[in-house]
């Protein structure tokens, strides 16, 4: 592309004098430097051509819309009165705030140490507490009653506790306790009602990142103690909990939790159950959900229909800590090394055993280091071995359930503490338990429930999803403010 003579340029229409002057000097250094650097111009022109055309490409489409196109923007201003604060503040007098303080009772407290905590000075209601046999059951039974107080200048107004039942029904009911003054006669008339009501259940859905252990993540994220055994076991045979948790690890879970007029209990001593939950070991997701056909117990399923039930369960205890592994160790006792062939399970002792599979009692008694021990026949030639029990709950020749409980943890045999001692054989050799449980055979869904399971398996992988969204979103916020 060459360049003109740009001397015969005429100066722009309407141009003031010492405006041409400076367009003809413009002009004039820009021929020079044509002359000196052909090259480079050319590229600047070709440059300022494309990104013109790039412009009129990118607006001429807008500017092809008819005018009617165009949304009608329309302002509309309206006078707005507020009430002045002379009537506002009548209207918070109309409807006072109700406030209230709230705490749990303690094994040491009395009638005036709980009021002191919650803020009230009032001799006349600890005297009620201390005199009236109903009030009074506030400081009987178990310690820990959720407590909420309305104080008044001071003065107790209404006192609501909250606890286990009276009965043995602490995992279907509570009691509520009502102590409130009247103010019907003027006199500080106080009145106490306790009544015993069914716990409601409702369902609650939260996720925790792995920092330590799967308990101190559990903790952080208000998990009970129960749904955080109840994951350890789903997801036992895909991950070993013991050795291959990683910091950094996720997990979510929607599981149906115990309420007491709305309020979390802590008495109750067994925990709703989970109904869905995904666990990220390693980068690997592995995902669960409940579901139960007619006429067959509920079991747990990943997301495809493939069953989270195998025929053996990964460990004889409810979720603990391993304390020695199928490997070489060196022996407490015989002080040297050699092969342990089985696994110890570092529990209190009384800690229940239950069996990892459905089998026939062959052995129930005691022999030698192994102190009390049971073992058990399953099919296929494999047996399971529980050694240094401190009780034997099974009699030899009994059929038992995968879960049943057979005996309890103790320190019976050469055992230098209580533990368990564990082993599973095939064709009489010893193995690792958590790959059979892995290899064990599995569930399947019946074909007519297929279609019924995949739609709940699709609600649930939308929540699971959405709660990955949050803890992404999560970590990618923490680590702009690090």
């Amino acid at each position: 592309m060459g360049i003109r003579d740009l001397s015969s340029f005429k100066h722009p229409k309407g141009a003031l004098p010492f405006e041409r002057t400076n367009w003809k000097r413009h002009a004039l250094r820009i021929q020079s430097l044509a002359h000196e650097h052909p090259k480079r111009v050319s590229a600047a022109l070709l440059l300022v051509l494309a990104s013109t055309a790039m412009t009129a490409f990118g607006v001429a489409p807008l500017s092809s819309l008819p005018e009617t196109s165009l949304p009608a923007v329309t302002q509309v201003s309206e006078p707005v009165t507020l009430p002045g604060l002379t009537q506002q503040l009548e209207r918070l007098d109309a409807q006072p705030l109700s406030l209230y303080r709230s705490d749990a009772t303690r094994s040491s407290d009395t009638a005036d140490s709980l009021l002191r905590r919650l803020g009230a000075d009032d001799p006349q209601a600890a005297e009620f507490l201390r005199s009236d046999a109903t009030a009074a059951s506030l400081f009987l039974g178990r310690a820990g009653k959720a407590v909420k107080a309305i104080i008044k200048d001071g003065r107790l107004q209404q006192l609501v506790a909250r606890g286990a039942p009276d009965s043995g029904e602490i995992d279907t009911h509570f009691t509520r306790l009502t102590i409130e003054r009247m103010p019907a006669d003027g006199m500080g008339h106080w009145e106490a009602r306790k009544v015993t009501l069914p716990l409601q259940v409702t369902q609650r859905f939260t996720s925790g990142v792995i920092e330590s252990s799967l308990f101190a993540a559990a903790d952080e994220a208000h998990v009970p103690d129960g749904v955080t055994n109840q994951m350890a076991e789903i997801f036992g045979s895909d991950i070993d909990f013991r050795r291959e948790l990683r910091k950094g690890d996720a997990f979510s879970v929607l599981y149906e939790a115990h309420t007491a007029d709305g309020e979390p209990v802590s008495w109750a001593s067994t925990s709703g159950r989970v109904l869905a939950a995904r666990f990220i070991n390693k980068g690997k997701a592995h995902d669960a959900v409940w579901f139960q056909e007619p006429g067959r117990k509920g079991t747990y399923f990943d997301l495809d229909g493939k069953s989270k039930t195998r025929a053996f369960l990964a460990s004889p205890l409810a979720f603990s800590r391993v304390t020695s592994g199928f490997a070489m160790r060196f022996h407490p006792i015989l002080q040297k090394w050699r092969a342990h062939l089985g696994v110890d399970f570092g529990a209190p002792t009384g800690t229940p055993v239950r069996s990892v599979g459905d089998a026939v009692v062959s052995f129930a008694g005691q022999q030698n280091g192994y102190g009390n021990v049971v073992e058990l026949q399953h099919s296929g030639g494999r047996t399971t071995v529980y050694a240094h029990l401190s009780r034997i709950d099974v009699r030899k020749g009994a059929r038992v359930e995968q879960g049943q409980l057979i005996g309890a943890v103790g320190a019976t045999g050469w055992a230098t503490g209580p533990h368990l001692h564990f082993e599973f054989k095939v064709g009489g050799q010893q193995v690792d338990p958590m790959a059979i449980a892995r290899a064990s055979e599995s569930l399947q869904l019946s074909t007519m429930y297929v279609a019924q399971f995949r739609r709940l398996a699709s609600k649930v992988a939308a929540q699971l999803q959405q709660a990955d969204d949050w803890q992404a979103a999560g970590a990618q916020a923490s680590a702009r403010f690090e």
